[in-house]
């Protein structure tokens, strides 16, 4: 039997019009949680972690965060393991953004983090004031412990110059052992095993049985900036984005400090 003319009609419209209320559904139905990734380096990892479990919460997404040093997240880029946000010192973070591997504009400067001195809980505390109470520290301490120079890090580099720098290299360097604060250092230092421990000072104020004795003095301080920025492979990035702007945001400045880092220049 033959349709009417205007039934053709009537059905093209039907489709057309249970098309744009699916439109108008998806535009306005809430956006699905996420699954983000997160690569860190040690130094910002567990205020990271504080700040994405708040972030967690305000928003219904998830984070999971993977610390390692920068030459295992290196590794992990390297063997096809992108994750949606690296957080690295700034100079790392720069040189990945130059070789393409992040979303362009998506950096965010974080905080800066001094080196400090580490020792045992209950340990008699070294002077560390000045700098020649702390070349005295470096000479009479038994042994020594901080990251690997040659590690991929850059704490160890720049406590290699200073030793260069105080004159005690050779000094010490029969009693100084290499590792990573997250690969044992810190727990070298709790345990006795190691006397003095130099590490940033956000890795050794949350280790447990050990004692900040104090940050280095001024003249001898090195400060490394950590950036975050979302990896170009990211299949999530507008999530990653808003993990990075509730990490730098002005609220997230206490946790940063609590956490033994200090804000910017022109962060107040």
């Amino acid at each position: 039997m033959r349709e009417p003319p205007f039934a053709g009609r009537l059905g093209r419209a039907a489709v057309r019009l249970a098309a744009a209320f699916a439109v108008i559904a998806l535009a306005t139905a809430p956006s699905m949680s996420a699954e983000i990734r997160v690569y860190s380096s040690g130094a910002p990892a567990e205020v990271a972690k504080a700040l994405a479990a708040r972030f967690a919460d305000a928003t219904g997404h998830r984070v999971s965060l993977t610390s390692a040093t920068i030459a295992e997240i290196q590794q992990k880029l390297a063997a096809g393991e992108p994750p949606d946000v690296v957080i690295l010192p700034s100079p790392a973070i720069e040189a990945r953004d130059k070789a393409g591997m992040l979303r362009k504009g998506s950096r965010v400067d974080l905080a800066r983090v001094g080196i400090g001195v580490a020792v045992r809980a209950g340990a008699n505390l070294p002077d560390v004031a000045t700098v020649d109470s702390v070349r005295r520290m470096l000479i009479e301490a038994r042994s020594i412990v901080h990251p690997d120079p040659q590690g991929g890090g850059f704490a160890g580099a720049e406590l290699a110059r200073m030793m260069a720098r105080l004159g005690v290299a050779e000094i010490v360097k029969p009693k100084v052992m290499f590792m990573f604060a997250i690969g044992g250092g810190l727990a070298a230092v709790a345990k006795g095993d190691i006397e003095i421990g130099l590490f940033n000072i956000s890795e050794i104020l949350p280790a447990e049985g050990v004692t900040l004795v104090g940050p280095l003095p001024a003249e001898l301080q090195s400060y490394i900036t950590f950036s975050g920025a979302v990896h170009v492979a990211s299949t999530v990035p507008d999530a990653g984005l808003s993990l990075l702007r509730a990490l730098s945001d002005r609220g997230a400045r206490d946790a940063w400090r609590t956490g033994g880092f200090e804000p910017l220049r022109g962060d107040p």
